[in-house]
């Protein structure tokens, strides 16, 4: 694991079980909430899918299983790639609670096995902000690219790159210039739902922010067939663009 690798890892397992449990309800909770509602629990990603029962669902940095464990309800066979401990704990619980099967692997994601788990999946998922995480961009595709049978498709959901040059969706994040490469040290997403004493004692993680040709040259460069460029507005001022939806085909 190399280091930024390393030191977004301790961020991520920094608390961050509780966090979920006081930001999403303990995992019994949760799991009520997913079985009433799975496709409402997928929000707008529910519309990228074309079937869900025994489709193979890679979800990348996948987190606590907030998408996971509702896709798993739906009927996909979902394996969840995270670098949390924590995160996994959660989402297995959640998932145990809910009576479905996830799969879930705790590593770095560049480090993936592509021996045991290359040519697997109908549809690699990430949503909620990742590409930041990733230094290399096209090293990172290409392990995504990898991880997918031949026609399968990669849905790639995240902030929108024009939140380089101002904090639209208040992540308390600095500014820069739209060309910029550099890569900076910032708070985790959740941690402004944190008290300064404990905010201040936090985990940094390392984020390297791109461009929107940077993004789909990687995705071009890897060998997808980009499919779809969806824009979405900001939650804080609809106004902006807040987030994107990328699709692509193997």
């Amino acid at each position: 694991m190399n280091d930024y690798s390393a030191q977004n890892k301790r961020a991520w397992e920094y608390n961050a079980y509780d966090f979920w449990v006081k930001q999403c309800g303990p995992p019994e909770e949760r799991a009520r909430k997913d079985l009433a509602d799975p496709r409402g629990m997928l929000k707008r990603y529910a519309a990228y899918f074309d079937a869900y029962p025994g489709v193979k669902v890679a979800n990348i940095c996948g987190s606590c299983g907030k998408k996971a464990v509702p896709l798993a309800i739906l009927g996909a066979d979902v394996t969840v790639f995270d670098i949390s401990e924590d995160n996994r704990r959660y989402a297995l619980e959640t998932a145990a609670a809910a009576g479905v099967p996830l799969g879930y692997e705790v590593c770095d994601i560049l480090e993936i096995d592509t021996e045991a788990y290359g040519n697997c999946f109908d549809v690699v998922l990430m949503e909620g902000g990742v590409l930041h995480y990733f230094q290399d961009l096209d090293a990172f595709m290409g392990i995504l690219y990898a991880l997918l049978k031949t026609g399968g498709r990669m849905i790639c959901s995240d902030f929108h790159p024009f939140t380089k040059i101002a904090d639209i969706l208040q992540f308390g994040q600095p500014s820069m210039s739209y060309f910029s490469t550099e890569v900076f040290e910032g708070e985790m997403a959740h941690a402004r739902f944190y008290e300064e004493r404990v905010r201040a004692r936090m985990p940094k993680c390392r984020y390297r922010k791109y461009t929107v040709s940077e993004i789909i040259n990687a995705v071009i460069g890897a060998g997808f067939t980009l499919r779809r460029f969806d824009e979405h507005p900001a939650w804080t001022d609809s106004r902006l663009p807040g987030e994107f939806t990328l699709t692509a085909d193997k």
